[in-house]
C-alpha cells in the first residue's frame, strides 16, 4: 500500500517522540544550571543549527520573507513558557514523577483537535479516545501520588509547572495547525526568538552559571541538538501536513522511554507504581489509538485523517 504524502509527514514528525523521550535524562544531568539560563543556552544551540541548515538549503528558506507575525508569536512563547515551565518541574518536583505529567500532552492534543475547524482537523473525539484520555489521566495521577492519599507536600509548585507545559505544548501543537502555509523552517526563528527572550529573562533575574566540563556541558549541547533542535522541525513539519490525531495517540510512548532512561541512568527510582503509571499512559495510547491504527493498517477504505489534511 503506497505511503500518502500525509504518511510521510507523520513519520517525519514521529521522530520528535525518541528524541524527547531523552528531555529528561538530559535535563537532570544538566543539574542546577538557573531555568532561564538554561533555556537560553539551549536554544540558542538549537536556532544556530536551524540557520546551518537554512543556509546549506535554499529551498528550506522560501516562505521565511513573509513570515507574519502571528506564527511567530505563538511559536516563541509557546517554546519560551513550555521549556521554562519543565526545566522548573524538573527542578522542583520528583524527576519521574514530573516527567509522567508532563506527558499528560499527546492527551491534551487529542482533546484539543477536535475544536479545531472541520478544514483543518482529522475528525471528532470518538468513544475510545475518551476512554485513553481517562486512563492517561488516572495514570497521571497514580505517578503524583504514588496509590496513596494525594499529598503533594513541597512539590506542588514543580507538578503544577509540568501541568503547565504540558497544556502549553499541547495548544501549540494543535495551534500550528492553523499555519499550514508556515515553513517548517521558521522554527529557526522561533528558537531564535525565545533565546533572546530568554538570555533578557535571565540577565535580569538570574545570576550566570558556568556549565562544567564534562557531563553538564554534553546534556546542555545534546538538549540543543536534540530535543531542543531536531525534534523541533520534525514535529512541525508533521503536525502541519500529517495526522495530528496518529501523532498525538504516538506519543504517549514516549513515558515508557523516558522512565526507562530515567531508571536506567540511576537518575530515577524503578517504583512499581511509576511503572504501573507508565503504563496506564501507554495503556490510553494504544485504547485511544484504536480507529488511527485501524486506518494506518488500511482496514478502513476511506481513512478521513489522510483525505481532510493532504
Amino acid at each position: 500500500m503506497p505511503i500518502t504524502s500525509g504518511g510521510k509527514a507523520t513519520a517525519i514528525g514521529v521522530l520528535a517522540i525518541p528524541l524527547w523521550a531523552l528531555l529528561p535524562t538530559l535535563t537532570v544531568l544538566a543539574g542546577a544550571i538557573p531555568p532561564l539560563e538554561l533555556v537560553a543556552l539551549t536554544f540558542t544551540i538549537g536556532a544556530l543549527a536551524g540557520f546551518v541548515w537554512l543556509a546549506a538549503n535554499t529551498s528550506a528558506r522560501r516562505g521565511l520573507g513573509a513570515l507574519g507575525w502571528k506564527p511567530v508569536a505563538l511559536g516563541v512563547a509557546a517554546f519560551f513558557v513550555d521549556h521554562f515551565a519543565f526545566f522548573l518541574a524538573m527542578q522542583n518536583a520528583p524527576a519521574v514523577e514530573a516527567s509522567l505529567v508532563n506527558y499528560l500532552w499527546p492527551v491534551l492534543i487529542v482533546m484539543f483537535s477536535t475544536m479545531l475547524p472541520a478544514r483543518a482537523t482529522a475528525g471528532k473525539l470518538t468513544v475510545w479516545h475518551i476512554s485513553g484520555v481517562s486512563m492517561a489521566f488516572a495514570g497521571a495521577a497514580l505517578a503524583i501520588t504514588g496509590g496513596a492519599a494525594l499529598s503533594l507536600g513541597g512539590n506542588a509548585f514543580g507538578y503544577a509547572m509540568a501541568v503547565t507545559a504540558a497544556l502549553t505544548w499541547s495548544s501549540y501543537s494543535v495551534l500550528t495547525r492553523l499555519f499550514r502555509g508556515v515553513p517548517s523552517a521558521a522554527v529557526s526563528v522561533y528558537c531564535l526568538g525565545t533565546a533572546v527572550l530568554a538570555w533578557g529573562a535571565h540577565l535580569a533575574l538570574e545570576d550566570f552559571v558556568m556549565p562544567a566540563p564534562g557531563m553538564q556541558l554534553f546534556a546542555i549541547l545534546a538538549l540543543g541538538a536534540g530535543p531542543i533542535g531536531l525534534a523541533f522541525y520534525v514535529w512541525d513539519y508533521g503536525c502541519k501536513h500529517g495526522d495530528l490525531r496518529t501523532l498525538g495517540v504516538l506519543a504517549y510512548f514516549s513515558p515508557l522511554l523516558s522512565t526507562a532512561l530515567l531508571t536506567a541512568t540511576g537518575l530515577g527510582p524503578s517504583k512499581p507504581a511509576l511503572w504501573v503509571a507508565a503504563l496506564l499512559i501507554t495503556g490510553g495510547a494504544i485504547l485511544a489509538s484504536r480507529d488511527a491504527l485501524r486506518t494506518m493498517r488500511g482496514v478502513r477504505r476511506a481513512p478521513a485523517s489522510v483525505s481532510a489534511m493532504d
